[in-house]
């Protein structure tokens, strides 16, 4: 699967951006999609994530409430939309995607993704 994340940009503090991911190949190949976020001197941080059918998402509890996960009808299209943006959310924004495969807790961690995008810089001005 490659993955390609658009749609980062600068916006002030209160404002709303929407991110884009596309997948290529077949968009069966995956089980979850979900995006990531990476400040300056931190660690990768879970954002959100979102299966297959779309029936089930997850969020990291910095965005929840003002962050929102969903995927186009065929499949191959993750959309974060962002609302409510506060300076700290500035980073750059990564895709993911984790293939099929048996997992028995929510997949928030980096390494429960195998493919990665190339990443979308977000920032958000006070």
């Amino acid at each position: 699967v490659q993955l390609q994340a658009s749609g980062g940009g600068l916006v002030q503090a209160g404002g709303s951006l929407r991110l884009s991911c596309v997948a290529s190949g077949p968009t069966f190949s995956y089980h979850f999609m979900g995006w990531f976020r990476q400040a300056p001197g931190t660690e990768r941080e879970f954002v959100a994530a979102i299966n297959f059918s779309g029936t089930t998402t997850y969020y990291g509890d910095s965005v929840k409430g003002r962050f929102s996960i969903a995927r186009d009808s065929a499949g191959n299209t993750v959309y974060l939309q962002m609302n409510s943006l506060k300076p700290e959310d500035t980073a750059v924004y990564y895709c993911a995607a984790r293939a099929w495969g048996s997992i028995t807790r929510a997949p928030k961690a980096p390494r429960d993704f195998g493919s990665w995008g190339q990443g979308t810089l977000v920032t958000v001005s006070s």
